[in-house]
């Protein structure tokens, strides 16, 4: 199989999808007929713990799940909660950016 060219990066056009259901939530990410999707539980009004992030492959290395980690971090500063990084991708988006430890309970 052949490919047409590099994997395309993350686009300004993107936009994240936020649905909740009782203290269960999730960021979508749709692109490409793909969904890239980042779990949440709601803890408290102002704790939700991040709980897994899921990137089709087809999205991979395309900036995805780092744009739905950077939606994440906007709802909170927005709703003034805390997040709790389950999500060993969330965690390790959390140590490349320190300027989002504002946000973050560990």
């Amino acid at each position: 199989m052949t490919t047409s060219g590099p994997p395309l990066r993350a686009r300004l056009s993107d936009i994240v999808e936020k649905h909740f259901d009782g203290n269960r939530g999730r960021f979508v990410l749709t692109r490409d007929g793909h969904l890239a999707e980042l779990a949440i539980s709601i803890a408290s009004p102002s704790l939700v713990i991040a709980d897994h992030t899921d990137v089709p492959d087809a999205l991979r290395r395309t900036g995805a799940g780092r744009i739905l980690a950077e939606a994440l971090v906007s709802d909170a500063r927005a709703a003034g909660y805390k997040i709790v990084p389950l999500c060993p991708f969330i965690n390790a988006e959390r140590r490349k950016h320190p300027d989002w430890a504002d946000v973050f309970s560990v």
